[in-house]
């Protein structure tokens, strides 16, 4: 039955054609002043994008300060540096233009900025965030749901340790979403990002309570809705419903409205931070290889077998095999790893550049996330396990 669960969503969304116009006005409501434009690389610029909310910001009467240069697997160093400059110019809005790596360092940098110590406390565990400054977004890529999630993920440069931190805090006050700014992305981009959205509802959705069949419903819809729109995407970039249905998907995905009432899973998560952390691989490409290896481990376990094949049945249209439900569990497996073929992902270590040989450090550095020194709730992962799953994606041929 459902869990016990609070649920708060403070941002303010606007969606649709050419909403990044609204921009400044939108601030303004909320009482932003100064404005931190916070971007990745040139592509944001070279495309007006910039432009026109600078000009969104002015013609509110709100002054900006530019910083470009967020990174994939955004690093600490950006985020002193986004630190110092608010600190400097007396700035009380950060806004993050772009995909998840803007968004997540806008939100370290607009938590430091009104911390006393160092930001990174917060993703070592030694201090939670207690108060920050407001972040809006102007979304660009349809993949992390950073734009309304309660998540921030952080990578330190000089250990290349990657870590998290969930907080209400973390949660934007403005989100401006415009598929339209998403079509520009390359393919390879949108199959990472329907990846990663995907991934983030099966976290959701590979649970141990019983009798939460809305909350399934709506788990298997979404995700029915993200494999088609991700196909269309692939073949026309151009196409808005389907970038909108992609963009949608990203936000409700990550923001609890297909998690309530549940105990969610995010050991994939933590598992593809250390490939990421370490070969600098982007997030989808490494959960497209980490999240079918940790399937076909809980078809090892006898207990998992009916909901990965409901999995099957429901999302991937397989016919259920009552005799054998262990054969309809992998059929939906095989499905799941043909359409992210289908859209160019990887499946292996050997696609994504990964050594089999860094298999026990990677595995030793997950972070644990139970007290017991185990990660997950679906099944709780030891060490041997994480290795395990390394060694199923490791051992992959194709």
């Amino acid at each position: 039955m459902m869990v016990n669960f609070t649920r708060y969503l403070p941002t303010h969304f606007v969606f649709g054609r050419g909403v990044e116009n609204q921009t400044g006005a939108e601030i303004r409501k909320l009482g932003g002043t100064k404005v931190l434009l916070h971007f990745g690389g040139g592509s944001a610029v070279r495309s007006g994008l910039i432009a026109r909310v600078e000009k969104s910001l002015a013609d509110a009467g709100l002054a900006s300060v530019t910083l470009g240069g967020a990174l994939p697997n955004p690093r600490d160093t950006k985020i002193y540096e986004g630190i110092e400059l608010i600190r400097r110019e007396g700035i009380d809005f950060v806004l993050a233009v772009g995909g998840g790596s803007a968004i997540d360092s806008a939100k370290a940098m607009a938590h430091g900025a009104v911390y006393g110590g160092d930001f990174w406390d917060f993703f070592s565990g030694k201090a939670a965030p207690e108060r920050t400054l407001p972040v809006g977004v102007v979304l660009t890529m349809s993949a992390a749901g950073s734009e309304s999630s309660n998540s921030c993920v952080i990578t330190q440069e000089s250990t290349k340790t990657k870590r998290g931190l969930r907080s209400e805090l973390n949660r934007p006050v403005l989100a401006i979403m415009n598929p339209e700014l998403a079509m520009s992305v390359p393919p390879y981009q949108i199959a990472c990002g329907a990846t990663d959205i995907l991934a983030h509802v099966m976290e959701r959705y590979f649970t141990n309570e019983p009798d939460c069949d809305l909350t399934d419903r709506l788990c298997e819809a979404t995700m029915i809705s993200v494999v088609r729109a991700a196909r269309i995407a692939m073949k026309d970039p151009n196409d808005y419903a389907a970038a909108a249905q992609l963009m949608w998907a990203s936000t409700i995905a990550h923001n609890e409205t297909v998690g309530v009432g549940r105990v969610p899973d995010f050991a994939s998560h933590q598992i593809e931070h250390e490939l990421s952390a370490m070969y600098d691989v982007a997030h989808g490409a490494g959960l497209a290889a980490v999240f079918p290896a940790w399937l076909r481990f809980m078809l090892e376990k006898p207990d998992k077998v009916m909901r990965i094949a409901q999995f099957g049945v429901r999302v991937w249209g397989c016919e259920m095999d009552f005799e054998r439900p262990d054969r309809t569990a992998l059929l939906g497996i095989e499905a799941y790893e043909r359409w992210l073929r289908e859209i160019g992902m990887p499946l292996s270590f050997r696609e994504l550049g990964a050594k089999p040989e860094d298999i026990p450090a990677m595995a030793g550095n997950v972070r644990r996330t139970n007290p017991d020194g185990t990660v997950g709730q679906f099944y709780r992962l030891n060490t041997e396990d994480i290795e395990r799953i390394y060694r199923i994606a490791a051992d992959r041929d194709d």
